[in-house]
């Protein structure tokens, strides 16, 4: 008997929701129509007691096979004043929810603004309008084919002639088929590079679009500041984290509907709808932060890849990915010539790099924070007018508070790490979880009065610095200024904005901060930096650290000296100043060098021998429950149900025993890990994909009832 149709259905539709791996509820629901729908279509369905925003991933003539017609729910609601996601970005979220295991909802309504999965189809109509209305104000372009004025290069702005290295890389990138490393030295102009790609993609196409990536949002407002002084205002959107939800909505709209010509964003902005995407660019392309630790474990340095290799299908789309310290993963594909190596290896204007000078502490007094012939460069320049800068990454005043009388130390009491002592508030915070208390009078344990910081954070070298710099002065006579930037001194709204100014302007001498200094910023008067307690990136227990603290320590350099014409002027040498235990650490010898391609090539040799990342593939199984027993129970477990199943990818894959994390409780929850590695990216994602049903059942099996949360992580950056 032939199924009855519901009289105003249309057609037949799965729909992608926003359900995570576990749920058992599969990648997509069906539902019914009753008008027709495309693929991408956005959508508002019933779930449950609930309605909530879908996406239509497939479109069917009849009811999917096994399901009656009245067993299916209608559509309440799509979106139709919204061109449909497109399939290429379709195949992306496709991609990464099958690479990076998890579920196609899950990734798929993440990539959307929070605010559009609470509008209806009125709310959503309403803001379209005040968008349009606001385009058509500032003289932007209108969606893609409306044939309105279209962005481009603004006729006020200054444009720099660009150097020789510049115009060669520019000339190579307009051949280019593949993927490019931009592997230039810091202060060689790469940001220039950026703008003159996205000016030639826009005369040779008004409609086109391109995507510019920074690891870090506080890296945001100068690079929006370029492009808008170069473009124009109108035409230039940022998308990430930092941005009110009000905003978020609005500039993926813009985006998604063809107005935003420049996107400019963070890790999550690899996800933006772009329907005529021609440029993807990954700036500071080595930076951890590009590896999501939350959610879908994503690599959105990998995602801009995969999806300049998706777009070209219709057109060409240009990947660049750049950086004075590449990640070995991108020098290593650049090698086996997967991607283009273009190099600018001087600096603009002639400008030097900066010289190292080691500081043995072997040689210094006892327990010095800093040491004396760095204290006198750091006056020295104040008193000429010139800034340094002063790395430690390290926030607070002091890792732990302790009493030398019974052994106490501030113990974070949800989390196996200490609470950090903040000064400045007279606070114990833990940086994991979050949980502060004030500063006890004395020892909880024995009563002593005198407890006392141990090591040193970005507060107390601030403070320290201004108490011995307090004789100092500046070219006008007034003190040195010493000023910090971290995590803590920008919580405050506009706090970033107002430091950075200060810093631009002049009104900082000295600046304190921790990495977040060390990326990306444009500081012209800077001539000296120095870094502080660097000596646990060379013999850390994980393999990457060497390569961090490489790449921090040259990122941090290349903050000074970056102004020819001032660094002349002053007739100042450019240094770069390391306090260290271990001067002879051959780190230092391809440092001095400013040598990259010499570290990397050492730390090759060595991921090599040890058939380490990028000569092998990993990934982990992370579990989370209430004891450490639970947790690596049911890691356990799973490792034996895949090997009783003779998984596909096992034979060539390595189940490590599983382990408790480095800080292994947090927030009351303890944490385990387990390895797996591959010498076949086929082999391990076919075997993790095979291993995902049996996770589901161990789940439900008693080693598992215990467990809060599991989770896999593909292409871990941090064991």
């Amino acid at each position: 008997m032939t199924e009855q149709l519901p009289p105003t259905a249309a057609c037949w539709v799965e729909v992608v929701l926003a359900t995570p791996a576990h749920s058992g509820l599969g990648d997509s629901l069906s539902y019914w129509s009753s008008e027709p729908l495309q693929p991408g279509a956005l959508v508002r369905v019933p779930l449950g007691a609930r309605e909530v925003l879908g996406i239509v991933w497939q479109v069917h003539a009849q009811p999917p096979d096994g399901l009656s017609a009245d067993s299916l729910k209608p559509v309440r609601e799509s979106f139709a004043a919204l061109p449909p996601l497109q399939a290429n970005w379709r195949a992306l979220i496709a991609f990464a929810a099958r690479y990076y295991q998890r579920g196609l909802g899950e990734v798929a309504l993440a990539a959307l603004p929070p605010q559009l999965r609470e509008l209806d189809g009125a709310a959503l109509l309403r803001r379209l309008k005040k968008l349009d209305a606001a385009a058509l104000g500032a003289g932007a372009g209108a969606p893609v084919g409306a044939g309105t004025q279209e962005p481009g290069l603004d006729p006020a702005a200054a444009v720099p002639a660009p150097s020789p290295e510049q115009a060669a890389v520019l000339a190579a990138l307009a051949q280019s088929t593949q993927p490019v490393l931009l592997f230039g030295a810091t202060g060689s102009g790469k940001t220039e590079v950026y703008l003159r790609a996205a000016q030639a993609l826009l005369q040779q196409d008004p409609q086109a679009q391109a995507l510019v990536l920074v690891p870090e949002i506080n890296l945001t407002p100068q690079l929006e500041a370029r492009f808008c002084e170069r473009f124009g205002a109108h035409g230039v959107v940022a998308l990430h984290s930092g941005l009110s939800p009000a905003q978020r909505l609005r500039h993926w709209l813009a985006a998604h509907r063809g107005q935003a010509r420049i996107v400019l964003g963070t890790r999550m902005a690899i996800f933006a709808s772009l329907p005529r995407l021609r440029l993807i660019v990954v700036d500071e392309e080595h930076d951890p932060s590009y590896k999501s630790q939350d959610g879908a474990r994503y690599s959105a340095r990998d995602l801009a890849v995969y999806r300049a290799r998706l777009e070209s299908g219709t057109a060409r789309c240009q990947v660049i990915l750049g950086s004075a310290t590449p990640a070995l993963e991108s020098w290593h594909a650049a090698e086996q010539g997967r991607y283009q190596r273009l190099q600018m290896p001087g600096r603009i204007a002639g400008a030097a790099l900066p010289r190292l000078r080691l500081l043995d502490l072997n040689q210094q007094p006892k327990q010095c924070l800093i040491a004396p012939p760095l204290l006198a460069q750091l006056a020295a320049r104040a008193a000429r007018g010139e800034q340094s800068l002063v790395l430690l990454n390290r926030r607070g005043y002091a890792p732990v508070l302790a009493c030398h009388a019974c052994g106490w130390k501030s113990d974070c009491p949800h989390c196996s790490a200490h609470a950090v002592f903040h000064k400045l508030d007279r606070s114990l915070r833990c940086h994991h979880c979050g949980h502060a208390s004030p500063v006890p009078r004395a020892c909880p344990a024995c009563g002593n009065l005198d407890i006392a910081p141990v090591g040193r954070g970005t507060e107390q070298v601030e403070e320290h610095l201004g108490a011995l710099l307090a004789e100092a002065r500046r070219p006008d006579g007034s003190p040195v200024r010493v000023a910090r930037l971290d995590a803590d001194s920008t919580r405050a709204k506009g706090s970033l904005h107002s430091r950075l100014a200060a810093m631009h302007e002049g009104e900082v001498d000295v600046l304190v901060g921790t990495q977040m200094v060390a990326k990306g910023h444009d500081f012209r008067r800077i001539t000296l930096v120095a870094g502080l307690n660097v000596d646990s990136g060379l013999f850390s227990s994980d393999y990457r650290a060497p390569e961090r603290l490489f790449a921090l320590l040259l990122q941090a350099a290349g903050r000074a000296g970056r102004d020819a014409a001032f660094v002349a002027a002053q007739q100042a040498e450019v240094e770069l100043w390391v306090q260290t235990w271990y001067p002879q650490h051959p780190l230092f010898a391809a440092l001095a060098r400013h040598d990259y391609p010499a570290f990397a090539a050492q730390q090759l040799r060595e991921r090599a021998s040890a058939q380490m990342p990028p000569f092998s593939f990993q990934a982990l199984l992370r579990a989370e429950a209430r004891t450490q027993a639970t947790a690596q129970g049911w890691l356990q477990a799973a490792a034996d149900a895949a090997r009783s199943a003779s998984l596909p990818g096992l034979a060539q894959s390595t189940l490590y025993p599983p382990l408790p994390l480095t800080v292994q409780r947090v927030a009351g929850v303890e944490r385990a890990q387990m390895l797996i590695e591959s010498p076949s990216r086929p082999a391990l994602q076919a075997f993790l994909a095979a291993w995902q049903p049996l996770l589901h059942a161990v789940r439900r099996q008693p080693p598992g009832r215990g467990l809060l949360r599991w989770a896999i992580d593909v292409d871990p950056v941090s064991l």
